[in-house]
């Protein structure tokens, strides 16, 4: 099975399982404090896994694609995701 998946499809399938268990652990680590307050921090600090996974995800996925697509395009889907980042960044 695992000589039929691409290598890239492989790292960012790892990436996403990671980033939803980080999500699941604060999720359960929110419950255990059982504190409104700490329960924002720990919600805060995910703030810095989703932008991080999406980048990785991103770079992995057109580093695969790199000989099957221009430079132009890859420009584009990076710019795209920079639109992305900027539009949810918070002030």
């Amino acid at each position: 099975m695992l000589n039929l998946i691409e290598k890239a499809v492989l790292g960012m399938a790892a990436l996403r399982i990671f980033s939803g268990s980080v999500e699941i652990i604060a999720a359960i680590l929110m419950l255990k404090l059982n504190d409104v307050g700490k329960a924002l921090v720990v919600n805060s600090s995910l703030a810095l896994v989703g932008p991080v996974i999406l980048i990785l995800t991103t770079t992995i996925g057109l580093l695969g694609l790199a000989d099957k697509i221009s430079f132009a395009k890859m420009f584009w889907v990076l710019l795209g995701v920079g639109c992305i980042l900027y539009g949810v960044r918070s002030n």
